[in-house]
């Protein structure tokens, strides 16, 4: 391992579910040995999603990379070695021995996500409409907009069917 002179993200494998205990012993590990200005940082990118289910917005957080913490850090010897032994890390991601820094657009790659929706409601579901001109009217989901968060349900209405968009939460799925 060679001196580097800059700090720069470095991706490090755990065993799966061990992310978080990772980040702990590591943190640990830097303060007990003192190596705060070379090992600056360690986190683990979750993004926030909106779930809707049984008509309840919820925020929750998933893992963006499971199995993966990032470390901010001056690479050396010294420093390769401490993460490298923290209990749960398999490695670096990297060839061979040598650990691959991630350049400055994959770092913004990973936290540039957008929060996503997810919905307990799919195409071809039935579906019993909670306000607007058609409230309390059922009908089937034909098309999901996940990007505009909109749903179109045909709704039968004086023998034909009507076409209706309508956002997420002024729906909910009949059973």
């Amino acid at each position: 391992m060679s001196e580097n002179s800059e700090i720069k993200w470095y991706v490090v494998h755990t065993y799966s579910g061990y992310e978080n205990k990772v980040k702990v012993n590591l943190e640990k590990s830097v303060e007990n040995n003192g190596l705060q200005d070379k090992i600056v940082e360690v986190c683990i990118p979750v993004e926030e999603a909106v779930e809707i289910k049984n008509n309840k917005r919820r925020t929750v957080q998933h893992k963006l990379l499971p199995g993966y913490v990032l470390v901010k850090m001056l690479m050396n010897e010294e420093t390769w070695y401490i993460v490298r032994n923290t209990r749960g890390v398999t490695g670096f991601v990297g060839a061979g021995n040598k650990a691959t820094p991630l350049s400055e657009t994959d770092f913004a790659s990973v936290f540039d996500s957008v929060p996503q929706t997810r919905l307990d409601i799919q195409v071809g579901d039935n579906v019993r409409i909670l306000s607007g001109l058609f409230e309390n009217f059922s009908g089937k989901v034909t098309q999901i907009d996940l990007e505009n968060q909109k749903i179109k349900v045909v709704v039968p209405m004086l023998k034909r069917e009507t076409d209706v968009e309508l956002n997420y939460d002024e729906v909910v799925r009949e059973d």
